[in-house]
């Protein structure tokens, strides 16, 4: 949706497919990063976007055991925003597709599936999807798959996926909110059980994180135990936890953590998930998806534009993003392996790692993580002139 917005603003025919006849799914991402609001800023919209109903998280904290604490802080950032917006993504998307439309050259067509690649002489050439009236064929200069952890579009075109693992699996879950409840996010994390709360103004977005293939453990110790679980390490939410009396209310979400040994092929380009499928861990993956569609647009409008996109171009985008995709990827891959894997499988207490420690200790070291997950690595701005 970004990445279309952007062309379509330079001048660029693009067509937007989307599966589903609308945006409002559940169980997806909320937080809209700094640098993506630098971005709303640099297109002119961010007076307009914060007008729209969001929470503002200025700092990022955490509870181990009984114990709370202060780990980033984004006051210092070197952006318009020092914080981080919770939105629904529905809304969010909602918000881009209606900045897009306003360009004659964006199209997005709802409730249309991709079915197949079309290819010749060795290059993507458009696409096949099925519709509410039917199948149709795209003819494209460029294909660009932004279709998730998932996605068909990197199966279909035969791109090698490389596995990094994760130990850890989350079920998501929602439990209603109180005026009096704290605000914002919310990390819990105790002995055998890490808990994380996102704030939707009136309910709980709840993730609790399970060990890789533990659902069936989850099931055999039951509903009763997995809501007394809730409430001990999360007491402010008392008898709401009963609000859990269906699994059918609590969704797996099974973690990947992979990204792709080559993003393209002649005519075709993935970002995002579907180039590199990210953890849960910092909450950085649209984060990471939205710099990857602003660096695809600086690099190919004018050659999309001209008609002459070429593999050199595609692995342009690839070489800027690797890096940032690499570095992040590392560091989920670490937390999950050394920390969570382990806070999971501990039955005593849980101590405050030495890490955390320094961070109460030294404020001014709480700027690293706020940067990490604020910004990232080599963050991305809009460099393509509106048409």
């Amino acid at each position: 949706m970004m990445l279309g917005w952007l062309l379509a603003r330079a001048g660029v025919t693009v067509v937007v497919l989307e599966k589903h006849g609308d945006f409002l799914r559940d169980f997806r991402g909320d937080t809209i990063h700094p640098s993506t609001l630098e971005v709303l800023h640099e297109l002119g919209v961010l007076d307009e976007f914060l007008k729209r109903p969001h929470r503002e998280i200025r700092e990022i904290a955490g509870r181990v055991g009984r114990e709370t604490l202060m780990l980033g802080d984004f006051s210092h950032l070197p952006t318009r925003c020092k914080f981080i917006a919770l939105m629904p993504q529905w809304d969010f998307l909602n918000f881009v597709a209606s900045q897009a439309r306003a360009h004659a050259t964006f199209h997005l067509l709802m409730e249309a599936e991709v079915t197949g690649l079309r290819e010749s002489d060795g290059c993507i050439r458009g696409l096949v999807a099925a519709t509410a009236d039917g199948t149709i064929e795209v003819e494209a200069d460029l294909v660009v798959g932004a279709d998730g952890r998932h996605s068909d579009v990197r199966a279909r075109a035969g791109l090698v996926v490389e596995d990094l693992g994760a130990p850890i699996d989350v079920l998501w879950m929602r439990i209603s909110r109180e005026l009096t409840d704290p605000e914002g996010l919310i990390g819990n994390l105790d002995a055998g059980i890490v808990f994380v709360m996102i704030d939707r103004d009136d309910y709980w977005q709840c993730a609790l994180v399970i060990p890789k293939g533990g659902i069936d453990a989850v099931h055999a110790r039951g509903l009763p135990a997995l809501r007394e679980r809730l409430r001990s390490l999360v007491p402010f939410l008392g008898d709401r936890v009963e609000e859990l009396d269906d699994w059918n209310e609590i969704r797996l979400l099974t973690v990947v953590v992979d990204r792709l040994r080559t993003w393209h092929k002649p005519g075709l380009l993935c970002i995002g998930d579907a180039a590199h499928a990210m953890s849960p861990v910092g909450g950085v993956g649209i984060n990471l998806a939205i710099q990857d569609a602003v660096a695809a647009a600086n690099i190919l409008s004018a050659p999309l534009a001209s008609g002459r996109v070429s593999d050199v171009d595609l692995a342009r985008v690839q070489r800027r993003r690797e890096l940032p995709t690499r570095v992040i990827q590392r560091g989920q891959v670490a937390i999950q392996n050394q920390f969570l894997k382990n806070a999971l499988a501990r039955q005593e207490e849980v101590t405050v790692p030495l890490a955390m420690r320094l961070l109460q200790r030294f404020p001014v070291l709480r700027r690293i993580p706020a940067r990490i997950v604020g910004v990232g690595v080599r963050p991305e701005h809009v460099r393509v002139p509106s048409a």
